[in-house]
């Protein structure tokens, strides 16, 4: 004999683990598939069922809706971040400062389930009005919250990875304005350098800052240098660690030798003539005042020294290039008053220009895009792309300029 089916206290008939409650509501009870028994309510039988269907959706995708719905984005990237063993500690711990300092206490709290495209996109703006976020710093951020989101997408937390596309409307609006790091013109690189060789308070940077001219390098990579990593004989230069002093996840600074963040940072750089004699002019200085006497990592013998026998910090030369242009503008200023011509001024820049700069002159007098890769160390061809072209486009304006007056005649 057929069971009799349950009805509510309307007359209709309730399905298996439908319940209509002395209280009113409906229920439905469900064992998951961890084992585990859940209930869901509503106030009316056709609300259950729908809350039902959805339920059951997301089961059939593979989501797990009750899990999903006690996470919060914080929870997701805190999993994510954990689980990235690739990351060198100073981008995990530049990573995890940045999500701590912009996502964590604001956007980070809110349950990922409830995560909308707009929602990502609304908190992007805000952050780039409110905070006055550059550029590429958000895009630090997103960088870190769209694998987070992903992940949950592949655990089966959430069906759509929210973040998708964000970026790309970001970058369409007024709000996104990513600075270039401008070359120094052909000029203003005579005129620091000059300044550098006639100054006597700045003259002790000339080496370093020769180097980094001639050479490209990252400034860690150039702080890194040890002797033995330079060929005097074959003149060439072995990039393959370089020197960071970033906080770690307390804010703690320390100096940490590195591997270069990808395979393209390990590479052999040739010494043209003023780098050579820029690693001869130092050689010659400590051998007078004594070498670098800190160990860093296992690491020592370090080429660049403090009058302290310590290695230099980035902050440190970035500081003194700051100081030089800030001397230099003073003293340019004066001397074009009294000359009664324009000034010559420089524009305030760090030692990452240095690296621009180079590469801009390399882009102007070399059309072989791989030897420019290989030399700078780009992992990706289209930054140096992005150079040669912005390099190309002022030739190119010069040629024009120099045909005035020849072509149409």
């Amino acid at each position: 004999m057929a069971a009799k089916a349950r009805k509510d206290k309307k007359g209709y008939a309730l399905r298996t683990g439908e319940c209509h409650r002395k209280d009113g509501r409906y229920s439905y009870s469900y064992t998951d598939r961890g084992g585990v028994r859940h209930s869901i309510y509503a106030k009316t039988l056709v609300d259950l069922r729908a809350r039902e269907k959805t339920l059951q959706r997301a089961y059939d995708e593979g989501i797990d809706p009750v899990k999903a719905a006690r996470l919060t984005i914080n929870d997701m990237y805190d999993r994510y971040i954990s689980q990235k063993f690739d990351l060198k500690e100073t981008t995990r711990s530049n990573y995890k400062y940045m999500y701590n300092h912009f996502v964590r206490d604001t956007f980070g709290k809110q349950k990922l389930q409830s995560v909308r495209f707009s929602d990502v996109k609304q908190f992007y703006i805000s952050i780039l009005k409110e905070d006055k976020m550059k550029a590429n710093t958000l895009e630090s951020i997103h960088t870190q919250l769209h694998p987070a989101f992903q992940m949950a997408v592949r655990d089966g937390l959430i069906r759509m990875n929210p973040s998708d596309g964000v970026m790309a409307e970001i970058k369409k609006s007024k709000l996104w304005e990513k600075p270039k790091r401008h070359a120094l013109t052909v000029p203003q690189q005579k005129a620091f350098m000059d300044f550098l060789k006639e100054d006597k308070d700045y003259e002790g940077w000339l080496p370093v800052i020769t180097v980094l001219l001639g050479t490209g390098m990252r400034i860690g990579e150039c702080l890194g240098l040890r002797w033995e990593d330079l060929n005097f004989k074959n003149r060439m230069i072995s990039v393959n660690h370089n020197l960071t002093d970033r906080p770690d996840d307390n804010g703690k600074c320390g100096k940490h030798i590195q591997s270069p963040k990808t395979a393209a940072g390990n590479r052999t750089i040739p010494m043209i003539e003023e780098v050579f004699q820029a690693f001869l002019t130092e050689y010659e200085i400590q051998s007078c005042l004594g070498f670098c006497e800190e160990e860093i990592d296992g690491y020592s013998g370090f080429v660049f020294s403090t009058s302290r026998h310590t290695v230099y910090s980035a902050a440190a030369v970035n500081n003194a290039i700051h100081r030089a242009v800030s001397a230099y503008n003073k003293k340019e200023t004066a001397r074009a008053m009294k000359e009664d011509r324009e000034a010559l001024l420089l524009p305030d820049f760090s030692a990452h220009n240095l690296r621009h700069t180079f590469c801009t002159r390399f882009c102007e007098n070399e059309t072989n895009l791989k030897v420019i890769q290989d030399i700078m160390g780009h992992a990706d061809i289209s930054t140096t792309m992005d150079i040669y072209a912005e390099a190309t486009e002022e030739t190119k304006k010069k040629v024009l300029t120099n045909l005035e007056g020849k072509i149409i005649i």
